[in-house]
């Protein structure tokens, strides 16, 4: 009952496969390549990979990009499954969906969520979720212990804010600082501007959430830069790299359980 999960985002392809479709399954192997590199997959990553009985994607990267992981799937020639993509809908794994427009939800925050939900619940039962996605952009998304998709922000990630500053400032051109309470140089006050632009709206949520829930909420911070936005955040918050694929196995199981 092997399962594949794959997480297409804007930069990296990753994917990981796991002995049976459900959380907490063991996984087999793993691995991650950028979006250029996806025609090795076939010849490279996936040639020795014993064949998954299920698949189930998430892609934010558009439809080219999907037709060209399928292409690959399709030149497994031990492997008979049918692609399966994650699409945003008014309810699913666990979650309702409070969106003005549901299926306008990034599949990414959307499996994010399902993620932070079946974590919450293997945590001692229902509470409130604050998810953190850390990447090319950030969002902070709030459900609360019900499973309620209540709303959350969208804002750049680091590299898009010192591009706009880059294009936008004569001679800015410096090379990435460190956070500093009291930067006292310009590479410094570009790096800890940006990531407390990002702690800040991170915290301020958590207060809303806090506020609505009357608890703590569990905070999850998951992409590939939340290493580096961690270590100034001032609430209490786990990083979780394997947050979208937690969400890919609870769709599964839930999909399966119907």
């Amino acid at each position: 009952m092997s399962f594949l999960a794959i997480d297409i985002g804007n930069t990296r392809l990753k994917w990981a496969l796991y002995a049976s479709p459900q959380p907490g399954a063991v996984v087999l192997a793993q691995g991650a390549v950028f979006l250029e590199n996806i025609e090795r997959l076939a010849e490279d990553e996936w040639r020795q990979l014993p064949a998954p009985r299920s698949m189930l994607g998430c892609n934010v990267a558009g439809d080219a990009v999907r037709h060209r992981v399928e292409e690959q799937i399709e030149q497994m020639d031990r492997w008979d499954i049918e692609p399966r993509w994650v699409h945003s809908t008014a309810q699913g794994g666990g979650i309702v969906n409070g969106y003005d427009h549901p299926g306008r939800l990034g599949t990414d925050r959307y499996v994010a969520l399902v993620g932070a939900r079946s974590h919450a619940l293997q945590r001692g039962g229902p509470r409130a979720a604050l998810v953190v996605m850390i990447g090319t952009a950030v969002t902070v998304d709030a459900l609360d212990a019900e499973g309620h998709f209540l709303g959350g922000l969208i804002l750049p990630g680091h590299g898009i804010m010192l591009r706009a500053l880059e294009s936008g400032t004569a001679g800015l051109r410096v090379p990435t600082g460190e956070v500093r309470t009291f930067p006292t140089n310009t590479s410094d006050a570009l790096t800890s501007g940006g990531t407390f632009a990002i702690t800040g709206a991170i915290e301020r949520m958590h207060r809303h959430l806090a506020q609505r829930a009357g608890h703590e909420p569990l905070t999850l911070m998951t992409g590939g830069a939340g290493w580096k936005v961690s270590p100034a955040l001032e609430i209490r918050h786990e990083l979780v790299e394997s947050l979208l694929f937690d969400g890919i196995l609870a769709l599964q199981a839930h999909r399966l359980a119907l």
